[in-house]
C-alpha cells in the first residue's frame, strides 16, 4: 500500500487550529469535501461515531482517525498538523498535533485494516514525527510520508 496513494498534497493541511477534538475532526471533515467531493456533515458524522467507540490518538502525539464513507471508490487519506496540540484522550494521555485521517469505502474491510496498520507504523517513527512536526508546505509534509513509506534495501 503506497502513501501516495492514499494521500494527495491538497488533502494536507500543513497548519491547523482547533481546540477540540471535534473542531479538528471537522477541519478533517472540511478537507476531505473539498477535495474527494464527500459531504462534510456525513464524514464529520461517521469520524465522530468511530471517535465514540474509542479514542484513535495512538500515542506520541498521533492520532489516526478513521471511517467508513459512502461515495468514496478507495481508501483515501488527510493529514492535519495543527499549530497546538489539544487534548485527544490517547492512549498515553499525550495531547495530539498530528492526525492521518484515513477514509474508506464500506466495502474495504481487509484493505482498510492494512491502511491503519500501514499508516500507524509510518507514524511511530520518531525522526518522521519530527520532521513532520518542522515541514512548512503540504508538499514537503507529502514528500516525507512517501520517502518514509518507501521500502528500504535490504
Amino acid at each position: 500500500m503506497n502513501i501516495g496513494d492514499l494521500l494527495d498534497f491538497r488533502a494536507v493541511v500543513p497548519r491547523a487550529s482547533g481546540g477540540t477534538k471535534r473542531q479538528v475532526l471537522s477541519v478533517i471533515a472540511d478537507v476531505a469535501a473539498r477535495t474527494l467531493n464527500l459531504d462534510p456533515a456525513v464524514v464529520l458524522e461517521a469520524l465522530l461515531e468511530r471517535e465514540a467507540a474509542g479514542s484513535t490518538g495512538v500515542g506520541y502525539g498521533i492520532a489516526v482517525p478513521h471511517a467508513r464513507v459512502e461515495g468514496l471508490d478507495r481508501i483515501r487519506g488527510v493529514f492535519v498538523r495543527l499549530d497546538q496540540p489539544i487534548p485527544y484522550e490517547a492512549v498515553d494521555g499525550q495531547p495530539v498535533d498530528l492526525l492521518f485521517a484515513l477514509l474508506a469505502p464500506p466495502s474495504a474491510s481487509s484493505d482498510h485494516l492494512r491502511a491503519l496498520a500501514r499508516v500507524s507504523r509510518l507514524m511511530r517513527q520518531p525522526d518522521l514525527r519530527a520532521q513532520l512536526r518542522q515541514a512548512r508546505s503540504s508538499e514537503a509534509i507529502q514528500a516525507l510520508l512517501q520517502r518514509e513509506a518507501q521500502p528500504s534495501a535490504a
